[in-house]
């Protein structure tokens, strides 16, 4: 019950990541990425999952991790790490938004390898039960 009620959090975590994409730079990537989590969560809510689909997501998000690390990396070398959450920052140093796409990217792969446990425990459950 209680990763049940984790999981709901994560859900409703990832609708609101969703909701506030829509003034983002390229706000149909962001909130697609988003709401894509929100569905996978809100589906181990109710023990459903599909596997081909959250391998296809996590196939995606390396990817797009793939083209934010140079961002990574020069904000992790730059002065300017502590304006990670300043709006203003962003506008300035481009790094710093591909930065912060980056770690949200990392959170959906982290949110991800949950999901497949989640799954894997339920599958047990499901044979225990047989």
């Amino acid at each position: 019950m209680t990763l049940k009620v984790l999981t709901g959090f994560l859900s409703l975590m990832f609708l609101v990541f969703a909701i506030v994409q829509y003034n983002d730079p390229d706000p149909g990537l962001w909130i697609l990425v988003y709401g894509a989590m929100f569905l996978a969560c809100a589906a181990s809510v109710f023990d459903r999952y599909s596997s081909p689909l959250m391998i296809g997501m996590v196939g995606g998000y390396l990817v797009l991790s793939a083209l934010h690390v140079e961002g990574m990396l020069v904000w992790l070398n730059s002065a300017h790490r502590k304006e990670i959450f300043d709006d203003v920052a962003k506008m300035q140093y481009p790094y710093i938004e591909e930065a912060r796409e980056f770690m949200g990217l990392l959170i959906c792969l982290l949110v991800l390898q949950y999901l497949f446990y989640r799954e894997r425990q339920a599958k047990v459950l499901k044979q225990k039960s047989l």
